[in-house]
C-alpha cells in the first residue's frame, strides 16, 4: 500500500499558509510483522519533514509581519538575504533571513538595515534540545548521550559529545545565574501568616546524604558532595547533588528544589540525614513544620563496627565480651524505637566500661574500640532523636 503524509498550516484568520506538502511517501508492505506501523527510521523521517516544512512556515509568517514600517506602514525596502540554521530534536532547519532597509520616517541611529528573524531566534538551538542534552548528560557520559539521542530522534548527524558538553556548561551557567542569593534562614514570615495558607497537598520528605569521592586528577585527595532526593506525597520526585566545597548557595539550592514541589510555611517536610555536621547544616531553617530524623542505615552502619569489636572481645574475655554484646543490642533496640536518650545513656555507660576493662583485658585493640565506642555516643547526642 501506498502511504502519503501531507501538512497543512491554516493562520488563525484561516488563511492557509502551507497547503499539501508532502512530508513523507511510503510503500508498506502488510504482510509480515516488521512492517506494521511506521518504523523507526520512518518515524524520524516524519519527524524532521513535519519540522522542516512548520518552522519555515513560521519564519515566513514572522518576517512577514515586518515587512512594513511599524510607524508609517510603508513596505521596507530589501537588502539582500542570509541565512541560520535552527537546530532542534528533530534536525537542523536551514532558514533565509532577509535582511531589510530601516524606514526613512524613523531617525534613529545605528545600522541602517536589520533582519527580522534574530528577533524570534535569540538562540539558534531549540529549548527542548538543550533540555534533552542538559538531562541525559546528567545522567550518563557525553559519548552515550549523543547515541540515545540519535538512536530516537532525528538528530542532526554531527552532534559530538563536545557539542553535548558545551551545552550542558551553558545550561549550568544560565541556571546558576537565576539562582537567588543564599540565606542561612529561609524562613521569613509569622505563624499569623501560616494560619491564613491554604491547606498543603502533604508531606515532603527529603533524605540528605554527604560522601566522598575521589579526585579525578589528584588520585590521592578527596572533595565533599551532598546528594539528596525530595519525595512529595502527590508530586514528581526531585534530587540535589552539589560539591560542598565548591558551592556557594547549597542551601538556596535545597530551598529552590522544595518550591518547585509547591513547599508551604504551613507544610509538614521530613528530613532524613546522615548527621554530618554539613547535612545538618543545610537542612536548618528550611521550614517551620520541619521535623529532622538520623536515618537508620548510618546508626546501625556504625553499630555493626562496634558488634565486630564486640566479637574480637569475645574471643579474649569471653564474660566481658557477651556483657559488652548484650549492652550493644540493648542500645540498638533502644534507638530502633525511638527512645534516643535511654540508648545514649547506655552508650555513654558502654564507654565507661570499656576503660574499665584497660588494665586487665589483653585485647589488643580495645583502644580503638573505646575511641570506636566515644564516637559513636557523641554522634547520638549531637544528633537527637534518630528513627
Amino acid at each position: 500500500m501506498r502511504v502519503e503524509v501531507q501538512l497543512r498550516v491554516v493562520s488563525g484568520d484561516g488563511e492557509i499558509l502551507c497547503d499539501d506538502a508532502e512530508v513523507l511517501a511510503l510503500d508498506k508492505r502488510h504482510d509480515r510483522l516488521e512492517a506494521i506501523g511506521l518504523s523507526l527510521a520512518e518515524g524520524k523521517d516524519l519527524l524532521a519533514g513535519v519540522q522542516q516544512y512548520l518552522i519555515a512556515t513560521q519564519a515566513t509568517a514572522f518576517v512577514t509581519e515586518r515587512r512594513c514600517c511599524a510607524h508609517c506602514a510603508r513596505p521596507l525596502r530589501s537588502k539582500g538575504r542570509t541565512s541560520l540554521t535552527f537546530r532542534t530534536p528533530f534536525g537542523n532547519v536551514p532558514l533565509d533571513s532577509p535582511r531589510l532597509h530601516r524606514c526613512r520616517c524613523t531617525d534613529a541611529a545605528g545600522p541602517q538595515t536589520f533582519s527580522p528573524l534574530p528577533a524570534l531566534f535569540t538562540s539558534h538551538t531549540a529549548p527542548e534540545l538543550l533540555y534533552l542534552e542538559s538531562k541525559w548528560a546528567s545522567l550518563v557520559s557525553y559519548g552515550m548521550t549523543v547515541d540515545l539521542l540519535k538512536d530516537v530522534l532525528p538528530i542532526d548527524a554531527r552532534l559530538n559529545p563536545k557539542t553535548v558538553r558545551n551545552h550542558l556548561h551553558r545550561v549550568a551557567v544560565r541556571a546558576e545565574a537565576a539562582l537567588g542569593d543564599e540565606r542561612p534562614n529561609f524562613i521569613d514570615s509569622c505563624q499569623a501568616d501560616w494560619r491564613e495558607l491554604p491547606p498543603p497537598e502533604g508531606e515532603i520528605v527529603v533524605g540528605i546524604d554527604g560522601g566522598y569521592v575521589r579526585d579525578w586528577a589528584d588520585k590521592k585527595d578527596h572533595f565533599g558532595v551532598l546528594v539528596g532526593k525530595s519525595l512529595p506525597r502527590d508530586r514528581q520526585d526531585r534530587y540535589l547533588g552539589l560539591v560542598q566545597s565548591f558551592d556557594a548557595k547549597p542551601k538556596r539550592r535545597l530551598w529552590e528544589l522544595l518550591c518547585s514541589q509547591g513547599l508551604q510555611m504551613n507544610q509538614t517536610v521530613t528530613f532524613l540525614i546522615d548527621g554530618g555536621d554539613d547535612v545538618r547544616n543545610l537542612a536548618a531553617e528550611m521550614a517551620p513544620y520541619a521535623e529532622h530524623h538520623l536515618d537508620w542505615f548510618h546508626v546501625t552502619m556504625r553499630l555493626t563496627v562496634l558488634g565486630q569489636f564486640a566479637t574480637g572481645l569475645v574471643n579474649h574475655d569471653r564474660n566481658e565480651g557477651e556483657r559488652i554484646a548484650r549492652d550493644l543490642l540493648r542500645i540498638k533496640r533502644y534507638l530502633w524505637h525511638g527512645n534516643s536518650r535511654a540508648g545514649l545513656l547506655w552508650a555513654e555507660g558502654l564507654v565507661d566500661e570499656l576503660y574499665g576493662l584497660e588494665e586487665d583485658c589483653a585485647y589488643p585493640k580495645l583502644k580503638a574500640f573505646i575511641k570506636t565506642a566515644e564516637e559513636f555516643a557523641t554522634y547520638i547526642r549531637r544528633n537527637g532523636e534518630p528513627t
